[in-house]
C-alpha cells in the first residue's frame, strides 16, 4: 500500500494537473479531496488541451478509477458538462470509473449570485463560482448534500427553507434578485437524472480499496497559501487546501497517508488580491507570464508572477509535511540572463525566514535575493537532471539546499513526456 497527497506549495495554479496525471500511471484510484470548479487543472496530451475543474485529471486513463471527495462542493451543471465533454473526446468510456461523495455539498445558483455581488464590496478576487456562500452553508449546518438531492422530498424541503433567507439576504441587503423555488428545483431534478449513476458512499469504498492494498493519489486543489486557516487570510480560498485535509475531505484517517508531495513552479504566481513580495511589476514579469500563458484555467484572468520564494515554499513544506517537491515549467526560464530567487524577507532592517500572519507587515517586508545564472538554452529535451545546462541543475540545486527536501521530478514542457521523473514515489513508501 502506498497512499500520496499532491499540495500546490504557492498560491495555487502550480501545474499540479500534470503531476497528478503522470503519478496518476503509478496509482489504481485518484480523489480530489476539497474545492470547487473555482480551480482550473490543465494537462496537454498528444498536443490536445484539458482544462480540468471538478473531476480529477486522471480521468485520462481508462483504467484508472477517480473520485470526488467529501469536501469538494459540486456544481452538477459543471460536473455534466466536464462529462459530456471527455466522453465527446473519447474519454470515460465506463461510467463506472468516476465516482462522487454522496456527502458532498452542493453549489446552488444563490450561492453564485451572492458570491458575486459580495465580491464587488470586500474585493477577495473570487472566482464568482459560489464556493464561498456553499463552505459557509456548510459549516452553518443547512448546506445541501448530493445525498440530499438523490431524495426529492429532502432536496424540495431543504431548497425551500434555504430560499426563505438566501431570497431575503439578496433582496434586502445584496439588492439583488431572488430566486423562483420551482426553477431550481426543476433544474437540479435534471441534474439528478444525470448524474445519480456517479454519486456513492466514497469514504465506504476508499476504505475498502485501501485495505486491499490499492495505490491511492489524493489531489489537492488551488494552494497552500490559499488555506483558509494558514494561507495568506483573507486573501484565500474557502477550504483547507492542506495535505491534512486530505483525510476530512475523503473520509480515512491520517495513518493511511504515506507520503506528502508539494508542487512549485520555477517561479512564483499568484491569482486575485494580496501580498505578493517577489512580484515583478516590469518588463521581467510581464515576460514570465507570456512566456508561461499564466492565465487562469477558469476565469482567464492574468497571473501576478514574480521570482521563485524559499520562504513560501517552506512555509507550504512546513504546514502540510512535504517530504518531496515537484519543480514545474522550468523551461518558462530559459531566456533569462539572470534569475533571482527569495531567500529571505527584510523587515525593520532585519532578515526573517517566515511568511507573517498579520498581513500588514507581510505588505511592508522587501525580498531578500540570491541572483544565479540563467543557463539562456532551451531544457525541453533532457530526461535527465544531467542533461540540464549546468545552470539549471545549480538552480535546481539551490531549491533542494533551500527548502532542504529533494525534488522528486522537473517538468520541463507541457506534454506529459517532457518531464524528467526522477524517481516513482509509490515505490518509495510501498
Amino acid at each position: 500500500m502506498a497512499n500520496i497527497v499532491i499540495v500546490g506549495a504557492q498560491w495555487g495554479d502550480e501545474g499540479k494537473g500534470k503531476i497528478v496525471d503522470l503519478l496518476t500511471g503509478y496509482a489504481d484510484i485518484v480523489v480530489r479531496f476539497q474545492g470547487g470548479n473555482n480551480a482550473g487543472h490543465t494537462i496537454v496530451l498528444k498536443e490536445e488541451k484539458f482544462v480540468f475543474h471538478l473531476i480529477p485529471s486522471g480521468i485520462l486513463y481508462g483504467n484508472k478509477q477517480c473520485m470526488i471527495g467529501s469536501g469538494v462542493v459540486v456544481d452538477p451543471a459543471v460536473l455534466i458538462d466536464e462529462v459530456n465533454e471527455l466522453k465527446k473526446r473519447g474519454y470515460l468510456r465506463d461510467d463506472s470509473q468516476l465516482m462522487v461523495s454522496e456527502e458532498a455539498h452542493l453549489i446552488l445558483p444563490y450561492h453564485r449570485r451572492i458570491d458575486i455581488a459580495r465580491d464587488r464590496v470586500f474585493k477577495i478576487g473570487t472566482t464568482g463560482r459560489g464556493i464561498g456562500p456553499a463552505y459557509e452553508d456548510k459549516v452553518a449546518r443547512y448546506g445541501i448534500r448530493m445525498v440530499d438531492l438523490m431524495d426529492e422530498e429532502v432536496f424540495r424541503r431543504k431548497l425551500k427553507a434555504n430560499l426563505v433567507q438566501k431570497n431575503a439576504y439578496l433582496s434586502e441587503v445584496l439588492r439583488e434578485k431572488g430566486f423562483e423555488e420551482s426553477e431550481i428545483f426543476d433544474e437540479f431534478l435534471r441534474f439528478k437524472k444525470q448524474i445519480e449513476k456517479y454519486v456513492k458512499n466514497t469514504s465506504l469504498i476508499l476504505y475498502d480499496e485501501i485495505q486491499k492494498g490499492k495505490h491511492i493519489l489524493f489531489e489537492g486543489a488551488q494552494g497552500a497559501l490559499l488555506d483558509v486557516d494558514h494561507g495568506t487570510y483573507p486573501y484565500v480560498t474557502a477550504s483547507n487546501t492542506v495535505a491534512g485535509n486530505a483525510c476530512a475531505g475523503t473520509g480515512i484517517g491520517p495513518t493511511m497517508i504515506d507520503s506528502v508531495i508539494g508542487v512549485t513552479k520555477a517561479y512564483t504566481t499568484r491569482v486575485g488580491e494580496g501580498p505578493f513580495p517577489t512580484e515583478l511589476k516590469d518588463e521581467v514579469g510581464d515576460r514570465i507570464r507570456e512566456k508561461g500563458g499564466e492565465y487562469g484555467a477558469t476565469t482567464g484572468r492574468p497571473r501576478r508572477c514574480g521570482w521563485f520564494d524559499a520562504v513560501v515554499v517552506n512555509h507550504a513544506i512546513r504546514i502540510n509535511g512535504i517530504q518531496e517537491v515537484a519543480i514545474t515549467k522550468l523551461d518558462v526560464l530559459n531566456d533569462f540572463n539572470k534569475i533571482k530567487i527569495c531567500v529571505g524577507y527584510c523587515l525593520n532592517g532585519k532578515v526573517i525566514q517566515h511568511v507573517p500572519s498579520n498581513l500588514e507587515v507581510l505588505e511592508s517586508c522587501e525580498p531578500v535575493y540570491e541572483e544565479l545564472d540563467g543557463w539562456r538554452r532551451e531544457v525541453k529535451g533532457a530526461k535527465k537532471i544531467s542533461e540540464l545546462p549546468a545552470q539549471a541543475q545549480r538552480y535546481l540545486k539551490r531549491i533542494e539546499e533551500l527548502t532542504h527536501v529533494k525534488i522528486a521530478m522537473v517538468s520541463v514542457g507541457s506534454e506529459r513526456n517532457e518531464t524528467i521523473e526522477i524517481k516513482n514515489p509509490f515505490q518509495n513508501v510501498a
